[in-house]
């Protein structure tokens, strides 16, 4: 969560699952989303302070040098993709269909011995898997090491469907397999160079991190940080399972010390990063009014996939955590 959610840290691909954090928000989230904290002079800024050299002493953010390796889009790559559509969009063998749970055999979706006691199995069949749950078993701890059976109705078999124009109709919104390979070209080529730029600009800070000094966390920005981190763990992960924050740390077996580490910790690496970004742009004498602001904000969805801003709220609640994400984007691409 946190910073890394969107723009920088960890990295995976927006158009696979990433990013894309969607939760489940009353409207009144979605109204306080479009507004951020400003300081006394009614600027954006990544930390409120009013001198930050205070606190940080920059590297030479100037002359940073990176490698970054770049995916190339090859017709294997292609085919790869293309294969992976016709496995999970299948067709259905003679007979009806109804609809429980899917399962891929090969996916390792669930427990070991699960998916080799169905194969063999057809259409109708009535199957016993005598099994034991992994030890330790992290979705439910309780059931570490225990026996369990499972008794399994196989409602359907498919198999991977065939590369035709037809298919293709079907599952895309071009018509023939030649405008589907080249649709794919371009979707991996975007993908691509989306990766290869988000690993630059993480590469790029975490340069300068390594070449800056923090003398200090104030005391009242540290606060706001673990209060941020505390936020957006109950909005992430907690309230979407109809829990408390305290339920949801209870759930997966982190005490109540445990999470105030984590919480200091996380808050800790974003306030450094957070600390970071606003010395180079008080650096660089770059400020940001709310209509400034904007124009970033837009700018950076269009970069990571979203049709405009307001796309991008959608998918985020949090106006801190996407402030956030803005303000890194732009000093990276300072650097």
């Amino acid at each position: 969560v946190a910073v890394s959610a969107m723009g920088c840290g960890s990295k995976k691909s927006d158009s696979e699952d990433s990013t894309k954090a969607k939760t489940e928000s009353s409207s009144e989230e979605k109204e306080t989303a479009e507004e951020v904290e400003t300081d006394s002079d009614g600027h954006v800024v990544a930390v409120d302070t009013d001198d930050i050299t205070k606190y940080v002493t920059l590297g030479d953010y100037k002359n940073l040098s990176v490698k970054v390796p770049k995916t190339e889009v090859t017709d294997d790559s292609i085919s790869e993709y293309i294969n992976e559509q016709l496995t999970y969009k299948p067709e259905e063998f003679s007979g009806g269909s109804a609809t429980d749970t899917d399962l891929l055999i090969g996916s390792g979706q669930f427990i070991d011995g699960f998916e080799s006691g169905l194969i063999g199995a057809k259409k109708g069949d009535e199957v016993t898997l005598n099994l034991k749950f992994p030890d330790p078993y992290q979705n439910n701890p309780d059931f570490s090491g225990k026996d369990v059976q499972f008794k399994v109705k196989i409602n359907k078999i498919s198999q991977p469907a065939e590369l035709t124009d037809e298919w293709v109709s079907n599952n895309s919104d071009v018509k023939t397999v030649d405008e589907y390979k080249a649709e794919v070209k371009a979707t991996l080529e975007t993908s691509a160079d989306m990766e290869y730029n988000n690993n630059k600009k993480s590469n790029l800070f975490e340069a300068l991190v390594n070449k800056t000094e923090i003398s200090e966390y104030p005391d009242d920005l540290m606060e706001a940080a673990k209060e941020k981190v505390e936020k957006q763990f109950e909005n992430y992960y907690a309230k979407p399972s109809g829990m408390t924050l305290d339920e949801y740390w209870k759930s997966q077996s982190i005490t109540e010390d445990q999470a105030s580490q984590y919480i200091e910790a996380q808050a800790q690496t974003n306030l450094k990063q957070n600390m970071i970004v606003q010395a180079v742009l008080d650096a660089e004498g770059i400020t940001f009014t709310k209509d400034e602001y904007r124009e970033q904000l837009d700018k950076f969805a269009k970069e990571y996939g979203f049709k405009d801003a307001e796309a991008l709220e959608q998918a985020y609640t949090d106006a801190e955590l996407v402030k956030d994400n803005v303000l890194w984007s732009k000093v990276c691409d300072i650097l």
